[in-house]
């Protein structure tokens, strides 16, 4: 089962997608991203999801961590904040997707969804 990690200081946006994402994936959770960089040191990810503004370290610093380290795994990121231009950049950055709050259960599952499917497309024409 693909393996999630969603990364977001606030309990119920983060209980809320554990819950709506544990049905179809192996979900994990982190309150800051400092949390999120010993999970990700410590298990693979097929997906990171993650809100950009939360203390100490942003989802942005976050996405360069994984970027780096794990260039295979998508990150997609939420904000409350943020237009088309910001997300452009966010994605030129590296990130999978950007999802504006506030969002639909359906539209992160639907990223989610297509990060995995990317992830496993990698795997294949890795050989791995």
């Amino acid at each position: 089962m693909p393996k999630v990690l969603v990364v977001d200081d606030d309990d119920t946006i983060r209980d809320t997608l554990h819950e709506l994402l544990s049905d179809s994936y192996t979900c994990q959770t982190a309150e800051t991203a400092e949390q999120a960089f010993a999970k990700l040191d410590a298990d693979s990810y097929d997906v990171v999801l993650t809100d950009i503004t939360m203390p100490g370290l942003s989802g942005v610093e976050l996405l360069g961590y994984v970027r780096e380290k794990f260039p295979a795994t998508p990150v997609i990121l939420i904000s409350g904040l943020g237009d088309h231009e910001h997300a452009q950049s966010l994605i030129k950055l590296g990130a999978f997707d950007f999802i504006l709050k506030p969002f639909t259960l359906e539209a992160v599952e639907g990223s989610v969804r297509k990060a995995v499917a990317y992830r496993e497309q990698l795997r294949e024409s890795s050989g791995g």
